[in-house]
């Protein structure tokens, strides 16, 4: 049932407020850099892209989609770094992080 409001009426402020964790979660994502190297580069068509993600696999989830089935073979043969060090899934961002994503170099 929608409320309505009568002419005249006051208008009241709303009778709860948010929480901790519903202000958290409406807080803006952090943004980070996608460095590509390699055929990653190749794949994708840029050397860096900027996205929001609270997560190594979510910002990664984001470049497949963004990048296409190319791009999503060879990160699945890459190494994947955050600022400098070896990165997990599920390892949580902050704005200004810097994803590498690293294929296997061949060569001689």
């Amino acid at each position: 049932m929608r409320a309505v409001r009568r002419e005249g009426a006051p208008i009241r402020a709303p009778s709860w407020s948010p929480d901790a964790t519903v202000i958290s979660s409406l807080a803006a994502m952090p943004t980070v850099t996608i460095r590509l190297f390699a055929g990653a580069r190749e794949a994708a068509g840029v050397g860096s892209a900027q996205t929001e993600a609270s997560s190594v696999a979510e910002a990664l989830d984001w470049a497949k989609a963004s990048f296409g089935d190319g791009f999503s073979a060879v990160l699945a043969a890459s190494r994947v770094w955050l600022n400098g060090e070896p990165a997990l899934g599920e390892a949580a961002l902050s704005t200004g992080d810097e994803i590498a994503v690293l294929p296997p170099v061949s060569g001689g």
